[in-house]
């Protein structure tokens, strides 16, 4: 992981990229999400205020989901 950066360099973000990486951009309250570079950066709806730091840290790996369950049969 990389240290915090001041998010009013998030525009530089596609230079700080490396594969396997992911930021993960913090605001004001301690809430965080993990994304991608995209400026401008998409918020959650629930975050009331903006961000004030980012940082490049390992991507999550990914993860097989539950099979999707056979339908029940129907009675009648």
């Amino acid at each position: 992981m990389s240290d915090w950066i001041d998010f009013g360099q998030w525009q530089d973000c596609a230079q700080m990229e490396r594969p396997g990486s992911i930021f993960e951009v913090r605001n004001a309250e301690g809430q965080s999400i993990l994304t991608t570079c995209s400026d401008p950066l998409q918020l959650p709806h629930d975050w009331r205020s903006s961000p004030v730091q980012f940082r490049l840290v390992e991507a999550p790996k990914p993860r097989h989901s539950n099979p999707i369950p056979q339908p029940q049969k129907q009675t009648e």
